[in-house]
C-alpha cells in the first residue's frame, strides 16, 4: 500500500487502502461494502482465495484485507441495507465507502424548517458552500473503528482525514451488522 503509514493499525491501514482503491474509480461512484478479515487467517484457511487476491506473495502476516461484496442495491435505504446483513464469523469488521453532500457548520442556522428529507437534499445540493465528501468507514467485532474522509475538492492522498469518531452515526450502523 503506497500510501499507507506502515506504524498505522491494521484498521487505519485497511481504511486507507480502501479509501485509495475507491479514489482509484473516481467520483460519483455507489456505496461500496467491504468485509475485512485477518490476513493471516485468510492464507492459512483459504490459500487459493489469499493467491487470487495476490496476498500469497507478501511479507507482511499481520493486519486486515478487505474483500468487496456485492454492489449495494439501488433505491434501497443504506440504513435499510445495513439491517439485513449477517457477517460469518471469519469477518473480522466491515467498511463502507459512501459519498454525500456536506454543510459547514455555519450552514446549520440557514436551513429552513419542516422541509421533506427530499427537499432538504435539493436543498443542501444547491447550497453555494457544499463539500462533496468520500467517507470511508470501518469497524470490527471487537468495537475498534476507523474512518477516512476525503473531499472532492481537495482530492489527493495527503488530504485524507482520519480519525474513529470522524462519522459515528455510520460506524454505529456498521457495528450492529456484528450484533447477534
Amino acid at each position: 500500500m503506497s500510501n499507507t503509514p506502515m506504524a498505522a493499525s491494521p484498521l487505519t491501514r485497511a481504511v486507507l487502502e480502501i479509501d485509495e482503491y475507491t479514489s482509484g474509480l473516481g467520483w460519483d461512484q455507489p456505496a461500496r461494502l467491504f468485509a475485512l478479515v485477518d490476513t493471516a487467517r485468510l492464507r492459512t484457511q483459504e490459500p487459493a482465495l489469499a493467491a487470487q487476491l495476490g496476498l500469497d506473495a507478501e511479507q507482511q502476516t499481520t493486519g486486515l484485507t478487505p474483500i468487496e461484496q456485492e454492489e449495494i442495491p439501488a433505491g434501497k435505504p443504506l440504513d435499510e441495507f445495513l439491517g439485513t446483513i449477517a457477517w460469518p464469523d471469519a469477518v473480522v469488521g466491515c467498511a463502507l465507502t459512501v459519498e454525500r453532500l456536506m454543510l459547514p457548520p455555519s450552514a446549520e442556522a440557514s436551513v429552513p424548517e419542516g422541509l421533506t428529507e427530499k427537499k432538504l437534499a435539493e436543498w443542501v445540493a444547491g447550497h453555494p458552500d457544499r463539500q462533496e465528501v468520500r467517507m470511508t468507514v470501518a469497524v470490527l467485532r471487537d468495537g475498534a473503528r476507523d474512518s477516512a474522509l476525503r473531499l472532492r475538492e481537495k482530492d489527493s492522498p495527503t488530504e485524507v482525514l482520519t480519525g474513529g469518531d470522524l462519522v459515528p452515526g455510520l460506524a454505529e450502523a456498521l457495528s450492529a451488522t456484528f450484533e447477534d
